[in-house]
C-alpha cells in the first residue's frame, strides 16, 4: 500500500518567519526617519555623517542628531518594545483580547504611585529613582482591576475586565489629578507623563534602564511557551507538566517591569501593548512565541511611527506621540469591543 504523502507544512509560520525581517527593516527605516524629522529637518546623508563621521559634520547637526533626537529615539525603541510585550503577556496570560497596560489600571497605577511619591514623600523626580514606585503602582492596578473584574456572575470576562481597567484609571486618574492641583513640583513633573512624551530621558537614564527592560524582555519571552499551553486551559496545562502558579507569577513580574519601567520613562501611553500583538497575531497565529517576537519589533516601530507623525503634522510645534497613539488607537479599541464572538482568542 503506497503511503499517503505527507500533509504540506502550514503556511503561516512561514509567512511569519518571513515578516520578522521585514518588521526589522521598517524599525530600522523609522529610526532613521526620527534622527532625520523634527522642527529643523536634516538630511539623511548629514544623518549619517553625524552618527558615523562625526569630525566632518558641522556641530549644530551633530548636537541635533546626537543630544536630542538619538536620545528620543531610543526612548521610542525601549517604551514601544515594553509596552508591546506588556500587552502580548496579558493577552496570553488572561486570554482577553482587549488586555493592555494603559487599559488595565497598569499604568495608570504606576502614574499615581510615581506623582505620590513626588508630592507627598519628596522623591526625586529622575526617571531611574522612580521606577520602583512605579512597580508598585502597577501591581496594584493591575491586581485591583483582576478582582474588580472578577466580581459577579460569569467571572472574569473580556468586556467586565476593560470596564474594570477603565473604571480603575478614571479612578486613579482623579487621585493623581488632585494630586497634581495641590502640589506644583507634581504638576511640573506630571505634564509630559498625561500626554505621553519621548522627551523626558537623557542617555545616561537610558543607560541604566536598558538592563532592566532587557531583563524583563528575556523573562516575557520565556515563558511564551509555557502560555501556549495555558491557552489550552489550566487543568491540560497542568497535565502537560506546567506549573499554572509560577506561570502566573513570571508573567505578573514580567509585566510589572516592563510596564513600570516604561511609564517612569515616557507616562501612560495606551493602546501600544493592545494594537501591536492583534496585529502580529493576524500574521503569525495563536503560537505565543511568534507574537512576542513579532510584538518586539512591531510595538517600537508603531511608538516612533506615531512620534515622527507628531512632530511633522503640526511643526513648528509637536504632538506628544501618546496623543497620536491614542487617536489611532481609539477606533481599534471600539472595533475589537463590538466583535459579537469577543471571548473567543
Amino acid at each position: 500500500m503506497t503511503p499517503l504523502p505527507a500533509p504540506p507544512p502550514p503556511a503561516r509560520p512561514r509567512r511569519a518567519a518571513a515578516y520578522l525581517p521585514a518588521a526589522a527593516l521598517l524599525l530600522a527605516v523609522l529610526c532613521l526617519l526620527s534622527l532625520a524629522f523634527g522642527s529643523r529637518a536634516v538630511p539623511i546623508g548629514q544623518v549619517a555623517d553625524a552618527l558615523f563621521d562625526r569630525a566632518h559634520v558641522d556641530p549644530q547637526i551633530e548636537a541635533i542628531v546626537w543630544s536630542v533626537r538619538l536620545p528620543r529615539t531610543a526612548t521610542g525603541l525601549l517604551v514601544g518594545a515594553a509596552l508591546g510585550l506588556a500587552g502580548a503577556l496579558m493577552q496570553g496570560l488572561t486570554r482577553n483580547p482587549l488586555a493592555d497596560p494603559g487599559l488595565l489600571g497598569v499604568s495608570a497605577g504606576a502614574s499615581f504611585a510615581i506623582v505620590l511619591a513626588v508630592a507627598v514623600f519628596g522623591a526625586s523626580t529622575a526617571p531611574t529613582n522612580l521606577i520602583w514606585y512605579a512597580f508598585a503602582g502597577a501591581l496594584a492596578g493591575a491586581v485591583s482591576v483582576h478582582l474588580l473584574g472578577g466580581l459577579g456572575r460569569g467571572g472574569a470576562t473580556p468586556v467586565k475586565t476593560a470596564l474594570a481597567g477603565i473604571a480603575v484609571t478614571f479612578l486613579l486618574g482623579s487621585f493623581t489629578s488632585a494630586l497634581v492641583l495641590r502640589f506644583p513640583l507634581a504638576l511640573d513633573r506630571f505634564r509630559f507623563w498625561a500626554a505621553g512624551s519621548l522627551t523626558a530621558a537623557d542617555a545616561a537614564t537610558l543607560w541604566q534602564v536598558t538592563p532592566l527592560l532587557a531583563a524583563g524582555a528575556v523573562l516575557a519571552l520565556a515563558t511564551a511557551p509555557a502560555l501556549n499551553s495555558l491557552a489550552l486551559g489550566e487543568d491540560v496545562a497542568a497535565a502537560l507538566g506546567r506549573r499554572v502558579g509560577l506561570i502566573r507569577l513570571r508573567a505578573a513580574l514580567a509585566i510589572t517591569v516592563l510596564a513600570g519601567t516604561a511609564v517612569a520613562l515616557a507616562g501612560p501611553i495606551v493602546f501600544i501593548g493592545l494594537v501591536t500583538p492583534h496585529l502580529a497575531r493576524m500574521v503569525t497565529g495563536p503560537d505565543q512565541r511568534r507574537i512576542l517576537a513579532l510584538t518586539l519589533l512591531g510595538a517600537p516601530s508603531l511608538l516612533i511611527a506615531a512620534d515622527v507623525l507628531g512632530r511633522v503634522v503640526a511643526r513648528p510645534e509637536e504632538i506628544q506621540a501618546g496623543i497620536v497613539v491614542a487617536f489611532l488607537g481609539g477606533p481599534f479599541f471600539i472595533a475589537l469591543a463590538r466583535r459579537r464572538r469577543l471571548a473567543e482568542m
